[in-house]
């Protein structure tokens, strides 16, 4: 959802390039089928997949681990954005980022948009504003032209905020995937689900992408 209508923003105002990375995910089939359908509907030519396997040969995540559950929302012992939880990917976005700015060197781009959130996020140490200000001092050293930027423009937002901007920028939402366990329906209690349906709820619109639980996930907030 962050990285759609991180996407819309950076389609409106620039030549946009797009880029796909699995890394061995449990929904990584799903998440690609929502970067292709999204870069058809904003009419995004340029687009980059690839794939990462160090981080499932890594593990430590209970996004690349199967002996690692994800944690249920609300479920004893787990609260939203208190602890660092099993989900998060050790230093995910460095590597997303390395390749985001070695591609951006070939294209001649300025400038790496990434839908980073702090707000209302489940905790990750790599989606802090610092962890971005001090990737920017990595990229200036060591590019050859030292002028590529990482931008960050969801990174203080709230969710609903996000929600909003979207639907004022036509992002489509619906070709969107958020889930952390399931590929057929959302299963509407995984942290990330839960923060999704809060926004839309709080933000007062409707999610348009199907649920298993999303009724239950609602009562449960």
């Amino acid at each position: 959802m962050d990285s759609c209508v991180c996407a819309a923003l950076a389609a409106r105002d620039y030549h946009a390039a797009a880029l796909h990375i699995s890394y061995g995910q449990r929904t990584e089939a799903r998440e690609r089928q929502s970067f292709l359908a999204i870069c058809q509907r904003m009419n995004i030519q340029d687009k980059l997949v690839v794939r990462n396997e160090a981080l499932r040969a890594i593990g430590g995540s209970a996004l690349t681990d199967e002996n690692i559950a994800v944690p249920t929302a609300g479920a004893a012992g787990h609260a939203l954005g208190h602890h660092i939880p099993v989900t998060y990917v050790p230093f995910r976005n460095a590597h997303f980022l390395a390749v985001a700015v070695s591609w951006a060197e070939v294209l001649g781009a300025e400038k790496v948009f990434i839908g980073a959130v702090e707000q209302d996020s489940s905790g990750y140490p790599d989606c802090r504003p610092a962890y971005y200000e001090a990737f920017n001092r990595v990229i200036k050293a060591g590019t050859k032209e030292g002028a590529i930027e990482i931008v960050t423009p969801l990174i203080r937002l709230r969710k609903a905020e996000i929600v909003r901007l979207g639907l004022e920028l036509g992002a489509p939402f619906d070709l969107t995937w958020s889930c952390y366990k399931r590929e057929d329906q959302a299963c509407g209690v995984c942290d990330s689900c839960v923060l999704r349906l809060q926004a839309f709820a709080a933000a007062g619109a409707s999610d348009p992408i199907p649920y298993a639980e999303k009724e239950k996930a609602i009562v449960e907030l």
